[in-house]
């Protein structure tokens, strides 16, 4: 028994403990949104695009999370314009701004003074959590989880009937706006960690697997945000006994989870 909580027997192993299974958490829970919207792509495309404000941050010596922020920021204005184009579409133009922002990013990390840590910008460090990134991961996620339950009604409404719902009160695209901006924050919060390839894992794999095994939204929250602490627990554990990277242990996991659930129960039909 002892030897199983070792990964966990240090200050720097508790607070990665702690980071992964409170961002698991409410990526899973804000995930099943994200797939309810059909946004599993802009996520995508957020993670990548924040990854030359994360080198430019690097390199300054100020904060990732403000680099991941006006990377972000950057990137979705470069979807958003790309997107104007009518032959290349919304689709197009995410694909066009991932690109640029991993090409961009890649050669500033490449060019600056310490090109190895665009490993950790990509992949993260999930052992060299703070205890100040710990206090901001927890009241992102405690703020992101009281939004959701706060905006349930308008949110779902908005998934399943957007036509009906400006009938209901309800205005779909301020509710999708609504959950990219918590998307971004959630992102931002876990860059350090998960770094900006890797983190969407969270936010999509428990999502999907809960949705395989429950169809209750209740349900699925639930089921999805305990599935993405586990699998971020889990993952974190079998890494530090391994002796192998954390952020990419949990991405392959979270994929194996939604594989197992996806094995163990069919897609309803239609």
């Amino acid at each position: 028994m002892v030897a199983l909580l070792e990964p966990f027997g240090d200050p720097a192993g508790v607070r990665a403990l702690a980071e992964v299974a409170v961002l698991g958490a409410a990526c899973g829970s804000l995930g099943v949104w994200v797939l309810a919207f059909r946004q599993s792509f802009a996520a995508e495309a957020l993670s990548h695009g924040m990854l030359p404000g994360l080198v430019v941050a690097a390199l300054a010596e100020v904060p990732l999370a403000a680099g991941a922020a006006g990377g972000a920021l950057l990137g979705a204005a470069g979807i958003a314009l790309a997107a104007r184009e009518r032959r290349l579409g919304t689709d197009g133009g995410v694909a066009v701004t991932v690109t640029a922002s991993i090409g961009i990013g890649a050669l500033l990390a490449l060019g600056g003074p310490d090109p190895e840590r665009l490993e950790k910008l990509l992949f993260g460090d999930l052992l060299a959590v703070s205890p100040t990134d710990l206090a901001i991961s927890i009241a992102v996620a405690v703020g992101i989880v009281g939004a959701l339950v706060a905006a349930r009604r308008p949110l779902a409404a908005s998934a399943l009937d957007p036509a009906a719902a400006p009938s209901l009160g309800f205005r779909p695209g301020r509710a999708e706006a609504g959950l990219l901006l918590a998307l971004a924050l959630v992102l931002v919060a876990a860059v350090g960690a998960l770094g900006s390839l890797l983190a969407v894992a969270l936010i999509v794999a428990p999502a999907a697997a809960a949705r395989r095994l429950t169809s209750r939204l209740g349900a699925t929250l639930l089921v999805a945000a305990a599935v993405g602490a586990a699998v971020g627990v889990v993952g974190l554990w079998a890494s530090r006994l391994a002796g192998v990277e954390p952020s990419g242990t949990i991405a392959v996991l979270a994929v194996g989870g939604f594989a197992l659930a996806a094995a163990g129960r069919p897609a309803p039909a239609g």
